[in-house]
């Protein structure tokens, strides 16, 4: 026992259990066995991307950052919105909460496709998937059944919403033959403004050659003014074109 002892204060052949040179228990003259660590990434944080399991839409999202009609009304609408209206409490100061954009096939009960083609027209205008809206009782005067399909819906919150506010005003309305400005008198009186488009052909995203059916569509911004007169200031701040007024470009640039 004491020569075993000896052999290994003397820095010996180190086996399982024995000491190596100069070192820790292991194998000759090396580290234990065990498993390295990854060095972290030169970023400084983990070596997988911050954004590697998220979806493919909200990458792109994540890439092109903050939309500049968001950037616009943090930066410069609310507090011109509170100075003009005395709004000391930021919580009072209006605020967009959602797009809704609504089409109504009549003929959508006959023709499925028609229901397709408009779902797959606004996921190409909106960049979501559209919603497939169903009667909810019988007429038997339309030949229409409880559960038919009857058009399509979808709502957009958050960036997707401000990246159509952008489209829409800065491209979209141009297009549009004839125009004179939107009506200043689509509001329900708790500061929610309706409208409606009477082709969708306007959008530059829909290809003309593929347009089987020509259709209009309604497009509700719901706000949080709760009166017409705060959520109408809001609306000219985004550079929206009311009738008999010309917008300021440069409030969205």
């Amino acid at each position: 026992m004491a020569t075993k002892n000896t052999k290994d204060a003397k820095g010996g052949k180190g086996g399982k259990g024995g000491a190596a040179k100069g070192g820790a228990p292991g194998k000759k003259g090396g580290a234990p066995a065990t498993k390295t660590a990854k060095a972290p990434a030169a970023s400084g944080g983990s070596s997988r991307s911050k954004n590697a399991d998220l979806p493919t839409a909200e990458k792109a999202m994540a890439r092109v950052g903050t939309p500049r009609m968001q950037k616009h009304y943090e930066e410069t609408v609310r507090p011109r919105l509170a100075k003009e209206f005395g709004l000391k409490n930021p919580n009072m100061v209006p605020r967009l909460v959602k797009i809704v954009l609504n089409v109504g096939l009549g003929e959508g009960s006959k023709n499925p496709r028609l229901v397709d083609a408009a779902v797959e027209e606004l996921g190409i205008v909106t960049g979501q998937k559209a919603v497939i809206t169903r009667a909810k009782k019988a007429i038997a005067n339309f030949g229409l059944r409880a559960g038919m399909p009857v058009g399509a819906t979808v709502t957009l919150r958050g960036a997707r919403m401000y990246e159509f506010l952008d489209r829409f005003v800065t491209l979209t309305v141009p297009r549009i033959r004839d125009f004179r400005g939107l009506p200043t008198k689509s509001f329900d009186g708790r500061g929610n403004y309706t409208f409606g488009i009477k082709e969708q052909m306007i959008f530059p995203e829909i290809d003309f050659d593929k347009v089987e059916n020509v259709h209009g569509m309604d497009i509700t911004l719901v706000t949080t003014a709760g009166r017409d007169d705060l959520a109408m200031a809001l609306l000219r701040e985004f550079g929206w074109p009311f009738r008999g007024e010309t917008p300021n470009a440069l409030r969205v640039a």
